[in-house]
């Protein structure tokens, strides 16, 4: 990326979390809450450049979904701020937090462990066993997020478990020594063609409510992981503690490699 062409998408990136953290601060103002936000910027499919450019921008979270692509980038990033490189004139302090976001096959926790932070797909026991050796074997300890499934009729491939499992799934995270119990973490259903708000809201009060009952046996587990670019006013409202958002910051995704 020449100089000119950094310098234009550090514009475009600076101004889409100008508008983002406005929605943000207005949520929050029209829910009349004091407390902050956090922001995760997803950042799947764009390059680790924009990974630098938004942690120069002031940027503490990323989102991403694909394994292999999330490592390889993590990768190159550090090796950025360390001064490996011989491009290494971007400015990468302090580092974000990586967070998986996508649904993650018990196979692939090894390698999820190496790059990430946080693990916010966490939605069966069998993965936060294999989560949990992986993140000890790794001298990494992972923050999780249990992932609700909030659709009133769940479809399979629909990631989430179902409220009911939540409880097992926290004692479980809890039991890990390499594992620390942060929240919950759950998307609204799809609304098709209808105003996204109602259902969003709805659900989103759900997850606060199972987040609270979570908190009576774990109070440790405080973070509400929810909303979206076209959501996060209704997350917001509901009580969510963070919010993922990347197309309302970064743009048009790229094509799938």
């Amino acid at each position: 990326m020449s100089t000119d062409d950094e310098s234009a998408r550090r514009a475009e990136l600076s101004a889409g979390l100008g508008e983002v953290r406005s929605r943000i601060d207005a949520g929050c103002e029209a829910a009349g809450r004091t407390d902050e936000v956090r922001l995760v910027v997803v950042t799947k499919t764009f390059p680790a450049t924009d990974v630098s450019l938004l942690a120069d921008l002031g940027v503490a979270d990323v989102g991403e979904n694909r394994d292999q692509e999330a490592k390889a980038k993590r990768e190159l990033v550090d090796a950025w701020a360390k001064g490996e490189l011989v491009d290494a004139g971007r400015p990468i302090s302090p580092l974000p937090r990586w967070h998986m976001i996508g649904q993650l096959q018990r196979n692939k926790a090894r390698s999820v462990a190496a790059w990430a932070d946080v693990v916010e797909s966490v939605d069966r026991l069998s993965l936060v066993a294999a989560l949990g050796r992986a993140a000890v074997e790794a001298e990494r300890p992972l923050e999780i997020l249990l992932q609700v499934n909030l659709d009133p009729d769940p479809a399979p491939g629909r990631g989430g478990a179902l409220p009911e499992e939540i409880p097992a799934l926290g004692d479980a995270v809890a039991a890990e020594q390499g594992l620390r119990l942060a929240g919950v973490m759950g998307v609204a259903p799809n609304p098709g063609a209808g105003d996204p708000g109602p259902s969003a809201l709805a659900a989103f009060v759900r997850l606060a409510a199972l987040s609270e009952r979570l908190r009576e046996a774990h109070p440790e587990a405080v973070e509400i992981s929810a909303g979206m670019s076209g959501d996060l006013e209704e997350a917001i409202r509901a009580g969510a503690t963070q919010v993922r958002v990347g197309g309302a910051i970064l743009g048009p995704r790229p094509p799938v490699q």
